[in-house]
């Protein structure tokens, strides 16, 4: 199950997500649509971010956003993106594994 944990410190904000093993490919793609501004979390919070940096490995990603000049990044509805997006690629793995139990065997 994947977990993470938010740190804010100023103008950014750390994020840890923990087992994210089997669903990272989903995510990677979901923040890369936020990075770009194609973010389709319910809240409007990343119209806020000036940077995205997103680092993954085996079955981590760590995340830091800088906010934008004059702005400041609520964790409130950062966490609520993260819901949304780690729900989704988990409902993704569901179906997916479904789809995959449900297909004969050769």
């Amino acid at each position: 199950m994947t977990k993470y944990t938010i740190n804010a410190g100023g103008a950014s904000v750390e994020i840890e997500l923990t087992g994210v093993a089997g669903r990272q490919a989903e995510l990677l793609e979901a923040f890369g649509e936020c990075q770009e501004g194609r973010c389709s979390c319910p809240t409007d919070e990343y119209l806020k971010v000036a940077t995205m940096e997103v680092q993954p490995s085996e079955d981590r990603i760590a995340i830091t956003l800088k906010a934008k000049p004059g702005t400041s990044l609520d964790t409130t509805e950062i966490a609520a993106c993260l819901d949304y997006t780690v729900g989704k690629s988990e409902a993704y793995e569901k179906s997916a594994s479904a789809r995959d139990a449900l297909t004969p065997a050769p």
